[in-house]
């Protein structure tokens, strides 16, 4: 629908979650309630995921077969733990668009960062630099310059020296894809490792997979993508666009709990691939000798081969839980969703007649997910604490950004209707 087709009344956006097919499906998950006992306008998906309400069943079925079989439970509980990673391994592929043996649900996001430029960042001779957002999530920050402190045995050094950081045009807040490729070029003989966020976190801007991986390999570079603000957000086809690795989190879109486990996509091309460093575990080596206890590594032939220890089953109990929403939900049907949700915040917001605020994520559905961040005029985070007072759960992003999250598997258009109307009152 385009947005010429929206209108601003309560019953055109009750009209709309009439006619949403997913509409149901915010019945599967809790949402907080505000003090005056109403449900609040819960906008920070892209910040902590609602709890689903089959997620308690579940942590319980683990904790009920502990009580029962102790350590029998690896292989009797109701799903073994041994094995248990791997129930979410087709449906954790189907949110990424990754082939099962390229995908892996293990620890959190930076360390699975670090563990896979241990393999991919290999920086030799004059191709040593990583390319980054300027503006990246300051953790990646941490984990990019400090592996290139790990590598470098200068001490005189300057991280500068190393990375390639890239910066909007003056006067701009958003990157030009043109720009990213063109830097690319101009210094693809000294590019060992692009490594760029799917969606930025702070404008909500959505990057060109393709086009970057593409182009990045033409210059010999290896290319991977932080999934934190993507996976479960966009949609994405890592095989499909030949993207080499990639690290998400999944307590944001994909609802895990609050510190859930993280996963990783490594490209099936490089999988069996013994050649590349690692740092090894044994939950990585071979499935069939791992209790023979052997002291040489031999690891499995799929991403599962960059594990390192057992995982935690109370949080793989947790995100299974979600990812059969998902699914049963399917991707298609929740990025199409995603699309008219923010299309219709969008357009909702551009109707407000105000100088105090603006919208900077791109106004390109294939430049974004759901996320819209919106800049405050003179930072006044004021604003920010007036519409939480009146129930919304948003979140501030210093200096000036409030970032607002319509997710399509539990926000409705009502939802999107209701925190314009409180915005509106708060801005007079």
């Amino acid at each position: 629908m385009s947005q010429n087709n929206f209108e601003t009344t309560e019953s055109f956006a009750k009209s709309l979650d009439k006619q949403d097919s997913l509409n149901s499906f915010r019945e599967k998950f809790h949402i907080p309630k505000h003090l005056n006992g109403e449900n609040v306008i819960y906008l920070t998906g892209n910040s902590l995921g609602l709890q689903p309400k089959i997620t308690r069943s579940y942590i319980e079925q683990e904790l009920n077969d502990w009580e029962k079989f102790g350590v029998e439970g690896h292989f009797q509980a109701k799903t073994p733990w041994m094995p248990y990673h791997e129930n979410l391994t087709e449906q954790m592929a189907e949110v990424v668009g990754g082939k099962q043996v390229e995908v892996v649900v293990m620890n959190s996001l930076t360390v699975n960062l670090h563990l896979l430029m241990v393999s991919f960042y290999r920086p030799s001779g004059k191709r040593n630099k990583i390319v980054i957002e300027k503006n990246a999530f300051p953790s990646d920050q941490y984990a990019v310059q400090s592996q290139i402190r790990f590598h470098v045995s200068d001490s005189k050094f300057q991280i500068s020296d190393y990375l390639i950081e890239l910066s909007p045009r003056n006067g701009e807040t958003c990157l030009r894809t043109e720009d990213i490729l063109q830097i690319i070029r101009d210094n693809g003989d000294e590019i060992a490792l692009i490594l760029l966020g799917g969606v930025n976190y702070y404008t909500g801007q959505a990057f060109d997979f393709e086009a970057i991986t593409e182009v990045g390999h033409s210059v010999g570079a290896i290319v991977g993508f932080d999934l934190a603000h993507a996976a479960g957000n966009i949609e994405l086809h890592l095989h499909e666009w030949n993207v080499d690795f990639a690290a998400w989190c999944s307590y944001k879109y994909l609802n895990s709990g609050p510190g859930g486990i993280g996963g990783v996509f490594i490209h099936e091309r490089h999988v069996s691939d013994e050649n590349l460093p690692r740092f090894a575990g044994w939950w990585g080596h071979n499935k069939e000798t791992r209790f023979l206890m052997g002291d040489k590594f031999k690891p499995i032939q799929t991403a599962e081969g960059w594990q390192l220890s057992n995982p935690p089953i109370f949080q793989l109990a947790s995100l299974r839980a979600s990812l059969e929403i998902f699914h049963e939900a399917g991707m298609e049907n929740l990025i199409a969703k995603s699309k008219k949700l923010t299309d219709y915040l969008e357009f909702l917001l551009s109707q407000i007649e105000t100088n105090r605020i603006e919208i900077i994520t791109p106004n390109t559905s294939i430049e974004r997910g759901c996320q819209l961040s919106i800049r405050v005029k003179n930072a006044d985070k004021s604003l920010f604490q007036a519409i939480s007072a009146k129930g919304v759960i948003a979140d501030w992003r210093e200096p000036d950004v409030i970032r607002v999250a319509p997710v399509p598997l539990y926000n409705s258009f009502l939802d999107c209707w209701n925190f314009v109307e409180i915005l509106k009152k708060c801005l007079n």
